[in-house]
């Protein structure tokens, strides 16, 4: 994969983003019952140490939840929650932020979140994107970057921010996705839409 993405190729990663957001905010609206409404204000692809600056202060405290991606393109999927967004996503379900019950609840909403996300990019590359368990973490942000790193071996130098807005009937939460390819996995996803890289 080249180290600069063209624009034409950025735009393929933009309308992916922003299909698969559409189908992951519709999943979530099923679980919770209620209307949700999920932005992409920025779909950025970055080299890694990058990524986790646009992810913001490496500093801040974050509720993470990981899943491990299996098939055509490996790799990591990343969900990154701030404080206020984890505690309104626990009080939507009814259980306390930071406890055992409230890790599982967020872990759930990680699960669909993110398996939806990866079916849509699925269905519209024809890649097969497998999701794996969930696991939360609520640590500093570089840390929890870090680690989901360390554990997906072989990655890419290449990662996929989207910055979510999320609102569950006026409700805000912000939501950092963050795709991490295996190498070669955003040419993998480039490719069936006819603006890969024609040398990977």
């Amino acid at each position: 994969m080249p180290d600069h993405l063209t624009e034409l190729q950025l735009d393929a990663l933009r309308e992916l983003a922003n299909i698969s957001s559409g189908t992951a905010a519709t999943s979530l609206s099923q679980m919770l019952g209620r209307d949700v409404d999920l932005s992409v204000p920025r779909a950025l692809a970055l080299p890694l140490a990058d990524a986790v600056e646009a992810a913001g202060d490496p500093a801040e405290t974050v509720t993470g939840i990981g899943l491990e991606v299996t098939g055509d393109v490996p790799g990591a999927v990343l969900l990154l929650v701030p404080p206020e967004g984890a505690a309104t996503l626990c009080s939507l379900l009814g259980v306390e932020p930071g406890t055992e019950v409230g890790d599982s609840a967020l872990g759930e909403i990680g699960n669909i979140l993110g398996a939806s996300y990866l079916n849509a990019l699925s269905s519209m590359t024809g890649m097969s994107l497998l999701p794996g368990t969930p696991q939360v973490m609520t640590d500093l942000l570089g840390a929890i970057v870090a680690s989901v790193l360390a554990q997906s071996v072989g990655h890419g130098d290449i990662a996929l921010v989207l910055d979510s807005e999320l609102d569950i009937t006026g409700e805000p939460c912000a939501i950092s996705f963050m795709l991490l390819p295996d190498a070669d996995g955003v040419n993998d996803l480039l490719a069936p839409l006819g603006v890969g890289d024609p040398a990977s």
